[in-house]
């Protein structure tokens, strides 16, 4: 029988928990053993493809019709994957490969996509001689005394008419590689080294290429043409996805996300082997990975499913990590040693504590529970934190949900149970029309005192749903960001069958199947939740989210549920806001990120960088005099003596600053303080 789960998760980030694979040391490589391999299409492509595109037509909420229209879509989504930044093909290439526009649709419904293998092994014979071509390059020496900017993203230029245009492109692209390299402190010939090695690796990887990668990345294609969370997972990511869902693996725990060139540190498991060094930090990024005591392999560059292979790995087993702190991308990197054990992803369990404000003095006792995803159980271990904090004798409660991208409907319904008295948490439509309703009806509140429910834009799907539901029960305060708006349930499905020939060759599907709706009628999707009292943010909502997904369903509204609103604090929220925006407009914390908040919007549309080295240096100098003034400040205010460099070992309790906590624990004092808030009989 057919194995189906629903996933509730928001797919902001990718779940990396990691790793073993050694490359040979590239500077004894011959470049030219290194060949493109000859890509076709095999046997169990033809067949998934037909199932997929069964399971998308009769399955998906969304009706699929495979057109011309659909055809295009998939044809200009495929282009941008094999050349996301058009510095590959030139307009003549693109004319004469639009001849296959109106191919995909059937191409995929009859499985007979040899024509997009092609496309795909011409991407990678482009790519490849690109970077032959940077590696003979390294022998000119760099002028960076040149006033000179790199314009690193070509997604929204015209395709080049010349290839004049890409070498100029690949010249400036190696021109910034070799100065970050100086700015770190290279030498020329450790510059040349480095990117040669770099270079050579990727070169390696391009040409070991297999016909899995080419069929996964023409059915995603098609998939996220049809729907921004349908997707097709290769065998190999199936076998992770399974792993995932089994809550256990093998690595470091960490959460990693691609940003640019580089594997970013997301959020670390508490307690994982990766947190226990305390060495790493989020925004920290991966250049480099070795087993063991070998030499470090150069990430930079790499997909992120490929760094993901090299850093997991068995339990006992040493993996060294090489990073850069945050921005720092050309300062001195450092060397963490972590042994791999298993990370049950219960570990990322709700935590609570009685806040504590590190920075003046808080008039109410005020409990956190930070919840980091809804996994199964997670409202009876929320139970028993606040059980632990109203042992406390608390007098207000957070929900922390920064960050918690969803997980189990189920735990979403089961969780705000813990705070109403009985009624309906969310509804569910099918992709039939049918409406279906989960709530919580035992009749029983857990907590019934003044209650505030922190988000921020990571926040998604199980996570909207509650605080959504707290906040149209008018139960709870919302404050922080507008959350991501993912308001869609997805299926998973193995397209294997019990009698296939093709032992597990054929991979899965994930694919949209319903849409949930608060109990109000409107749909999270898109909009999310607006919170009551809104922080600054650097990222304005309609720039963030699933609103800017392609092919994302639309906002829509249904008939609101049968539900009768608690005793509200609306009346209050004005006063509240009021309060917190006069707070905050004395509060240094909020006033760097309102100077942060500015210097964003007039950088965020800037798609160049300055391969002057002297500029680059004084941009440099700027940031860590500016970082260095803000520490001091902090240091001050906590009546510690001040630090002469950001090298220095900072006091841990900079890292336990967290203003926006702070603040919400405030607006939770000023809530107690007006007595107005809902009551629910125990």
């Amino acid at each position: 029988m057919q194995t189906v789960k629903h996933v509730f998760t928001s797919s902001i980030i990718a779940t990396a928990l990691f790793s073993a694979l050694v490359w040979a040391d590239s500077k004894d490589a011959n470049l030219d053993d290194f060949v493109v391999p000859d890509l076709a299409q095999e046997s169990q492509h033809k067949v998934a493809s037909k199932r997929i595109t069964a399971w998308f037509s009769r399955s998906h909420y969304k009706k699929v019709k495979l057109n011309d229209d659909l055809s295009a879509k998939v044809y200009d989504r495929f282009l941008r994957n094999l050349d996301y930044n058009k510095s590959l093909f030139l307009k003549s290439d693109i004319e004469k490969f639009d001849k296959y526009k109106f191919q995909f649709d059937e191409g995929i419904s009859l499985g007979q996509l040899g024509f997009a293998f092609d496309l795909y092994e011409e991407s990678l014979t482009r790519r490849v001689e690109r970077y032959r071509q940077a590696i003979k390059w390294l022998e000119t020496p760099f002028d960076f005394t040149k006033k000179e900017v790199f314009y690193y993203d070509r997604e929204d230029a015209d395709w080049a008419s010349k290839t004049e245009e890409l070498d100029e492109y690949w010249r400036q692209k190696l021109k910034y590689d070799a100065l970050n390299l100086k700015l770190a402190g290279k030498d020329e010939a450790g510059i040349k080294e480095t990117l040669t090695k770099r270079y050579t690796n990727t070169i390696r990887r391009l040409t070991q290429t297999q016909n899995e990668d080419a069929f996964q990345l023409v059915m995603n294609s098609f998939a996220r043409s049809i729907e921004a969370h349908t997707s097709y997972l290769s065998p190999r990511r199936a076998d992770r996805f399974k792993v995932e869902m089994n809550l256990e693996l093998e690595g470091i725990g960490a959460v990693l996300q691609p940003v640019d060139e580089f594997t970013v540190i997301r959020s670390l498991v508490p307690g994982g082997p990766a947190d226990k060094t305390n060495q790493l930090k989020p925004e920290d990024k991966i250049i480099g990975v070795a087993q063991g005591e070998d030499d470090f392999v150069d990430i930079v560059g790499w997909r992120l499913d490929d760094v993901i292979e090299l850093i997991k790995g068995k339990k006992g087993t040493e993996v060294r990590l090489q990073v850069v702190r945050g921005e720092n991308i050309s300062g001195n990197s450092k060397q963490v040693s972590i042994i791999r054990d298993k990370v049950r992803l219960e570990d990322r369990a709700a935590d609570s504590q009685v806040f504590e404000s590190k920075i003046g003095e808080l008039n109410a006792k005020v409990g956190v529970v930070t919840i980091p995803s809804f996994y199964n159980n997670l409202s009876e271990d929320v139970k028993k934190q606040v059980k632990k904090l109203k042992d406390q004798n608390i007098e207000g409660l957070i929900i922390d949900l920064r960050g918690n991208g969803g997980g189990s409907l189920s735990e979403a319904s089961l969780l705000t149970g813990l705070f109403i008295d009985k009624g309906p948490v969310v509804q569910i439509r099918n992709s039939v029309g049918n409406i279906s309703q989960r709530g919580d009806y035992d009749g029983k509140t857990y907590y019934d005192g003044p209650l505030t429910v922190l988000v921020d834009r990571y926040s998604a799907s199980a996570s909207e749903i509650f605080a959504a539901a707290l906040q149209d029960y008018g139960r709870a305060l919302v404050v922080g960001e507008q959350t991501f708006g993912k308001g869609t349930v997805q299926e998973h499905r193995g397209i294997g069958r019990a009698f296939d020939s093709f032992d597990n060759k054929l991979g899965s599907i994930q694919f949209t199947v319903a849409k949930f709706y608060r109990i109000d009628g409107g749909s999270t999707q898109n909009k999310g939740v607006v919170p009551d009292i809104l922080f600054p943010s650097a990222i304005d909502a309609s720039e963030w989210g699933e609103s800017q997904e392609e092919n994302a369903l639309p906002w829509d509204n249904i008939r609101p549920a049968r539900y009768k609103p608690l005793a509200t604090i609306s009346s209050q929220i004005k006063r509240l806001d009021e309060r917190h925006k006069a707070r905050i407009s004395k509060e240094p914390e909020f006033n760097y990120l309102n100077d942060d908040i500015v210097e964003y919007k007039e950088q965020k549309d800037q798609n160049f960088v300055s391969l002057n080295e002297a500029e680059r240096i004084a941009e440099r100098d700027e940031g860590k005099a500016k970082r260095l003034k803000r520490v001091n400040e902090r240091l001050a205010r906590l009546g510690l003596e001040p630090v002469s460099s950001l090298e220095d070992d900072l006091p841990e309790v900079l890292e336990e600053l967290d203003p926006f906590l702070e603040e919400t624990a405030r607006i939770v004092a000023d809530l107690i303080e007006t007595g107005q808030f809902a009551l629910v009989s125990k």
